[in-house]
């Protein structure tokens, strides 16, 4: 079982930045493939962002593309993304969720659980 509580979400204009932390409880982060979805009203929600357990295999949608990273610290059990650029469309609810494996996938089915969520909102 991992619990997982993201923070960072607000609200930000347009171009500016903003960096999401995903804390997760247990002793078996490292063994979690981890990434953050997105939920926006009227749209699919997918995942924009992935990672595999040690850090070396990431993966974007290409939404997101060369204006978001993901990292993780295995040593602090957190993942964080980082967000520049942003964009109205950008606007969503973000949710960290972890994988019941180590390889990393874009597949939301495949993230076994999820937090809570953070609202982001950008201004135009």
């Amino acid at each position: 079982q991992v619990q997982l509580l993201e923070s960072g979400g607000g609200l930000v204009q347009a171009g500016g930045s903003l960096r999401l932390s995903c804390a997760a409880s247990g002793r078996t982060f490292d063994s979690h493939a981890m990434a953050w979805i997105r939920q926006a009203p009227g749209k699919e929600r997918a995942v924009v962002a992935a990672i595999n357990s040690n850090g070396a295999s990431t993966f974007y949608a290409d939404s997101v593309k060369d204006r978001f990273i993901i990292s993780r610290d295995n040593a602090k059990n957190t993942v964080y993304l980082r967000m520049n650029s942003l964009k109205p469309e950008d606007t969503a609810v973000y949710v960290c969720a972890a994988s019941g494996r180590p390889f990393v996938t874009m597949s939301s089915a495949d993230y076994a659980y999820e937090g809570q969520g953070t609202q982001v909102t950008v201004s135009s």
